[in-house]
């Protein structure tokens, strides 16, 4: 194939670069970078292999042909993150699909139902409802990262340079099967922090309208969606007969909500919002408990927060593992694969970093990963 102008820009903010630094490592003008992007102008061979080695894509990467996302992508922090970064996330989550797209030619993955629960419920009965269908009960969830997964919604972590991207969530349209990926930023480690993330995108899964492009819609419309998603993530990790119960039970004080906080793995600030709006304490309350937080600095890092941890993504990097440990492939086999048959000619090391396998995976041995997971058509 011919060069593609569109792999090129799809390098380039892979790799959180602008046109104009690009251009002035290859040594051209910004000018003829934007001609190559949009395909008006052929470079040379020579430029090529330059602009390979400027943004560490193999030179096989941009004669391959474009591959987009389907529908729109939710941001949790749309209206204040700056579209560099949005885009960042959006090109990496599209080499991720490509990825995918070769693993179930060769894993059964849990299978995605997004009819299980009645369309055109209110946030609360939706939660209620996809609690029911995956007979979660009325407790804490321990691990959401393994209960997303375990009924066929990806879930992946990713670097950022900002801590402007919180989470996001995108369609995944397969050759197989169409699921959701959910993403969040490996900039959180405490559990209650990822719960809240993972079931606000839930709520965007199940509630919401995804032929429309998040960028056309207003920014009314936008809040709303989003207010939507918080009470939907708010009932599926609080319901209210349960958490409501706990919350009765003892005094509307930090302390207290430290306790819950142990039990439910949901940060202190989700849980007294969550009170007041259960009625279970007064708006006055809240306030007080919100100001006594801001002046002990514990809005943006919570008790807690260092001691629940919970478990990461698995369902991708452990298909990988599987693979190379039943010796279905060699690393480099595997690699050759994504490149001559799935049209993703990358190296092995952004395989590695989008899926979060451990380093040198595609290189070296691997280590020993027991999965949920089987290979297609063993009976073993």
């Amino acid at each position: 194939m011919p060069f593609n102008g569109d792999r090129l820009q799809k390098a380039r903010i892979y790799r959180g670069l602008t046109a104009a630094e690009v251009a002035e490592r290859v040594g051209i003008q910004r000018q003829t970078l934007s001609m190559y992007e949009i395909n008006r102008s052929q470079p040379s061979e020579k430029t090529i292999k330059e602009l390979s080695d400027v943004l560490h894509f193999p030179v096989g990467f941009f004669n391959e042909e474009s591959y987009g996302t389907k529908g729109t992508v939710y941001f949790r922090s749309l209206l204040t993150t700056n579209k560099r970064y949005r885009s960042e996330q959006i090109v990496k989550m599209e080499l991720l699909s490509q990825i995918y797209d070769m693993l179930q030619d060769y894993i059964e993955f849990p299978t995605f139902d997004q009819d299980e629960i009645p369309k055109g419920l209110s946030p609360d009965a939706a939660a209620r409802a996809l609690r029911n269908a995956w007979n979660l009960g009325n407790g804490p969830i321990d691990n959401i990262v393994s209960v997303v997964e375990q009924h066929g919604i990806l879930v992946t972590t990713f670097s950022t340079s900002t801590d402007d991207v919180d989470a996001f969530s995108e369609p995944v349209m397969s050759n197989h099967a169409a699921t959701f990926l959910i993403a969040y930023s490996n900039n959180k480690t405490s559990a209650a922090r990822i719960h809240f993330d993972i079931a606000h995108e839930l709520g965007h899964i199940y509630l919401h309208e995804w032929s429309d492009d998040i960028e056309d819609i207003s920014k009314e419309e936008f809040k709303e969606r989003e207010r939507q998603a918080n009470e939907f993530a708010a009932e599926f990790l609080l319901p209210q007969k349960s958490f409501g119960a706990d919350a009765y039970s003892g005094p509307a004080t930090l302390v207290y909500y430290k306790q819950l906080k142990r039990k439910w793995k949901v940060s202190i600030a989700a849980m007294i919002r969550r009170s007041r709006d259960l009625g279970i304490i007064t708006p006055e309350t809240y306030q007080m408990l919100i100001r006594t937080m801001q002046r002990r600095g514990q809005r943006k890092e919570e008790p807690l927060d260092d001691v629940l941890l919970t478990a990461g993504p698995s369902l991708l990097k452990t298909s990988v593992v599987m693979l190379l440990q039943e010796g279905i492939f060699t690393p480099k086999e595997f690699m050759h694969e994504l490149a001559a048959e799935y049209h993703l000619c990358i190296y092995p090391e952004d395989v590695e970093f989008l899926l979060d396998l451990p380093k040198y995976t595609l290189s070296t041995r691997v280590i020993d990963i027991r999965p949920i997971l089987k290979i297609k058509g063993d009976n073993s």
